[in-house]
């Protein structure tokens, strides 16, 4: 079944960027609130890619698959607390006991289900902190300088 393609920008949209560009790397904040939650649900609709200055790196990609897989297993520190959505996913393809293993093996199979390209994908959508919609009119000089992201307005 052909799913259009959701391209989501990591820094400042998945990941919080707080502490800002600190290497392809290292991603020491945490998720914006929801993050997690919205990759899933986005995954019942779209094929989710995910793309940041990171992606050109090897070990860029594979820094956001670990953070992922982090982010995700903290959220899900035992049944009773964690969310709903993950809850239900985890309980979707559980396999075995313990609770631990079962986390760590939803997280790697969401994960897997995620596309991180080398270049930005020809997407349906794109969602990105540092873009501004064109509307057919062309943005000035001025209003370009002055844009700034959500987290920073």
């Amino acid at each position: 079944m052909y799913k259009p393609i959701l391209c989501v920008d990591f820094d400042g949209v998945i990941h919080s960027y707080t502490s800002g560009w600190k290497g392809p790397r290292l991603i020491p904040d945490p998720p914006v609130e929801g993050a997690i939650e919205f990759l899933i649900e986005a995954q019942q609709v779209f094929s989710v890619a995910i793309y940041s200055s990171r992606s050109r790196y090897f070990l860029g990609r594979r820094a956001m698959k670990q953070w992922l897989l982090k982010h995700f297993v903290a959220m899900c520190p035992d049944y009773e607390t964690a969310p709903q959505l993950l809850k239900d996913l985890i309980i979707e393809v559980a396999f075995a006991e313990p609770w631990e293993d079962e986390v760590k093996y939803a997280a790697k199979k969401f994960i897997a289900a995620i596309d991180f390209p080398l270049q930005k994908p020809p997407a349906f959508l794109q969602l990105d902190d540092r873009a501004i919609t064109f509307t057919g009119q062309f943005p000035t000089n001025q209003e370009m300088k002055a844009f700034k992201p959500w987290n920073k307005k």
